[in-house]
């Protein structure tokens, strides 16, 4: 997109084609795209994350009027709306006879336009007669195959010649929030894929349970079923299958071995009643071992008797097995999708036959195994992630004299919500110049943040972004807040490191020009919830002051610094949005209800005040990570016992 006029002539000429009634309705009612917005999960209802885009469009393009517009198949409905008056701002719809946003779905393209009144091809559009639609500038919003499910909109009431900057910041906008589309739409289809298995698990026990015969082991597995659901690591797994199988097929030994690195490794028992599993350990996968036969062959192998196992075994295999006494045994492929996880071993010191019946049940046993092995081995890889990104987080806070400081991170309750969301505090050095040191303007720097995203992407970009933001403000010395955040966002692009959220940075500094204990906060937001101030007093205050958030496709205008006295007694709070935003929750009165708790309990020591806020307001399971920094003032010794003092 070189310039607005050649946007417009481009779009113009393509509607130019066929009338109002022509539009193509297929490309609108297209199964495919159709079921990307049902999965995106929005309708005509407020969205917090599209209603902030729309206000980004208004803010940064200057409209009276922003939509997030998505185009069903027989209307048009505003998840994200800035400006739209009643009756369609009341419902946040309208038919498609008064979308504009339509002829953008239906071309695939940008459309652009200074006056629709003045376009042979809109001006009978009731956008323009009923909505007072007359400069409309509409940017594609896609799926992650390309459909377009509706636009990211600019509109204003009178015309407009839109400017090629104009249009480049609405275009990096509706990147954005087609990316946001995307992860909701990828994050509806992880549950149906889930709920799929679990209908499919449902089934499975169904038929199993249509005949007597089978009743014991169909049993069997809906226990497995049950208590393998609930594992959450290998050793959980190995541990549940030894219970699970010890009361109905009542073997000697139930073991687990798993492919690794084109060989295969066994889960060992950690009560060491196998010796066994340490010593052979570790085999090839072409070995002559029954486990890794069933493994090569994608197949259930049986070892009916000791004779059979010396006859098509190997020696290693034979001392194995006669160590354990085992007089039968079978091994029982766990299904990937490609090639087998491993196998499942177990095995009787008595003669065992199995039936078919029961080889069904243990390969139905193995696939319920294989999912829980596979789920096991994600949630260690993201357990042990989120541990480190947490303990990388909580690290041990700076002391600072004349200020009380507290921190708490907790994670979601969802164990594998890896989040961006962090905190951190740290004194800031002197700067040299000429060898002399000189003061810097600051002597603490706090920040809170958010990064875009609830995966090991988001973990890894917050942790960057953490890193960046620690060198900019020590490369800076003596810049503010603004700058050294404008410092962090030019890294972030010229790196193509890919990070986008929300935070505050803030730097501190003992006042000497105010009361005697007092310090200086100036701080910089980029889009986070505001800082809330509780004063002596007990009056609260939210700063709402904000610029842009970060993003590396949108350049923010030059950031602004606020900046307040805390007196002896004060107390500055900064938190993350998942203190605040969750579902069924109005973000606001939330807030409201943070200034509240805090005011009441202000007085309290901050890591239990901390802890309190972070139980009561959100409630004990988050949905989302909650990161909380307090810093408070201490009130001078003597103060509470000053004539007139509360």
């Amino acid at each position: 997109m070189e310039s607005a006029e050649n946007g417009s002539e481009l779009v113009a000429g393509h509607c130019g084609e066929a009338s109002d009634d022509a539009v193509p309705t297929a490309v609108v009612a297209r199964a495919g795209r159709l079921e990307s917005l049902r999965d995106t999960g929005l309708t005509a209802a407020a969205d917090p994350g599209m209603e902030r885009f729309a206000r980004l469009v208004a803010s940064l393009v200057a409209v009276p009027v922003a939509l997030v517009s998505l185009v069903e198949s027989s209307r048009q409905v505003f998840p994200g709306m800035v400006g739209l008056g009643p009756p369609w701002g009341e419902t946040r719809q309208t038919p498609l006879s008064h979308s504009l946003c339509r002829h953008v779905v239906a071309t695939g393209q940008p459309l652009i336009s200074s006056d629709v009144r003045q376009e042979a091809d809109l001006d009978h559009t009731l956008a323009s007669k009923e909505l007072g639609v007359v400069a409309y500038a509409g940017m594609p919003l896609t799926d992650a195959h390309g459909e377009v499910l509706g636009s990211l909109c600019a509109i204003d009431t009178r015309p407009r010649e839109w400017t090629a900057d104009e249009l480049a910041d609405l275009a990096d906008l509706a990147a954005a929030c087609s990316t946001e589309l995307r992860l909701r739409i990828a994050s509806r289809e992880r549950e149906q894929a889930r709920k799929g298995e679990e209908q499919a698990r449902r089934r499975a026990d169904q038929l199993n349970q249509r005949t007597g015969l089978a009743l014991a082991r169909s049993q069997l597995l809906l226990r497995a079923a049950d208590l393998l659901a609930d594992t959450t690591g290998l050793d959980d797994v190995r541990q549940s299958l030894r219970d699970l199988v010890a009361g109905d097929l009542a073997p000697a030994y139930v073991g687990v071995v798993l492919v690794e690195d084109g060989r295969l490794r066994r889960l060992v028992d950690r009560t060491g009643t196998a010796p066994m599993e340490t010593t052979y350990r570790v085999f090839e996968l072409d070995s002559d071992w029954p486990s890794a036969r069933a493994v090569r062959e994608n197949r259930i192998v049986i070892v009916a008797s000791p004779r059979e196992l010396a006859e098509e075994y190997g020696p290693e295999a034979v001392a194995a097995y006669r160590s354990l006494d085992l007089h039968a045994a079978v091994c029982v492929p766990l299904p990937g999708a490609e090639q087998p996880l491993g196998a499942l071993v177990i095995g009787w010191d008595h003669s065992y036959e199995l039936d078919v019946l029961e080889q069904a049940v243990l390969s139905a046993l193995g696939g319920y195994t294989a999912r829980a092995v596979e789920r096991a081995m994600f949630l260690d890889d993201r357990i042990d992630v989120a541990r480190r990104l947490q303990e990388s987080m909580l690290t041990d806070l700076p002391k600072v004299d004349g200020l009380e400081v507290a921190a708490l991170y907790r994670p979601a309750a969802v164990a594998d919500m890896v989040g961006g969301d962090w905190y951190d505090l740290y004194h800031l050095p002197e700067a040299a110049q000429g060898g002399e040191p000189v003061p810097q303007r600051a002597t603490l720097a706090a920040t809170i943040g958010d990064i875009t995203g609830h995966d090991m992407h988001a973990a890894a970009l917050m942790g960057q972004t953490r890193s960046m933001l620690r060198q900019a403000d020590l490369d800076h010395a003596g810049a503010d807040p603004a700058q050294v955040v404008t410092a962090l966002e030019h890294a972030n692009r010229s790196l193509d490191i890919g990070a986008s959220g929300t935070l505050i940075h803030a730097h501190l500094r003992p006042s000497f020009a105010a009361e005697q204990g007092s310090w200086e906060m100036t701080w910089t937001n980029a889009g986070h919830p505001p800082p809330l101030l509780v004063l002596p007093d007990g009056r609260t205050e939210q700063p709402a002051d904000h610029d842009m958030l970060l993003h590396p496709f949108v350049s923010a205008p030059e950031r602004t610094v606020c900046s307040v006295v805390l007196p002896p007694g004060a107390l500055v709070l900064l938190y993350t949005d998942g203190l605040v935003e969750y579902s069924g929750a109005d973000i606001d009165g939330e807030i409201h209800r943070v200034a509240s708790f805090v005011t009441a309990h202000h007085a309290e020591p901050l890591t239990g005040l901390l802890e309190r806020l972070a139980e009561e307001i959100p409630g004990p399971e988050p949905c989302d990570d909650i990161a909380l920094l307090a810093l408070r003032v201490p009130e001078l010794p003597g103060a509470a016992d000053a004539p007139g003092a509360p």
